[in-house]
């Protein structure tokens, strides 16, 4: 899965930017996370057309890159998200930063995930029934 992540100045109407270029491009904004410093913040989103959004938004002067993460798909209960991260933590694999995004399915919750080793956290993921999530399975998962 693909995430697209913009270095944005910490200063009024700047995360208003992205978002009015985002919506005159039609491109829906499915998850985010902003983590701030004192100058620049560090908005990470999951788009509908994460080419499209990288583009446009580079187009606008925006700093921004085309990360690849992980969406996988837990139980919305205690202990869902503990169980997936038990099963990267058995193997060392070091998660380096998490967020939720919405879903519409009943009991269940979306969470993004960037490790060290994404291709192998899959695997393993996977192997313990945790599932890992396409694009089109997200984007069909937000429409339900």
């Amino acid at each position: 899965m693909q995430q697209v992540t913009a270095i944005v100045e910490n200063r009024p109407g700047r995360l208003v930017k992205i978002l009015q270029v985002l919506a005159e491009h039609q491109i829906d904004l499915n998850g985010i996370s902003i983590a701030e410093s004192a100058d620049f913040g560090v908005f990470r989103m999951i788009l509908s057309n994460p080419e499209q959004g990288q583009a446009v938004l580079k187009e606008q002067g925006f700093i921004v890159k085309v990360t690849q993460v992980l969406a996988i798909d837990v139980h919305d209960v205690p202990g869902g998200l503990l169980e997936a991260l038990q099963v990267l933590n058995c193997q060392q694999i070091n998660v380096q930063y998490m967020y939720a995004f919405g879903s519409k399915a009943k009991s269940h919750a979306m969470i993004i995930l960037k490790t060290d080793e994404n291709q192998s956290a899959a695997a393993l993921l996977q192997s313990a029934g945790i599932e890992v999530l396409s694009e089109e399975e997200v984007e069909k998962r937000l429409s339900v």
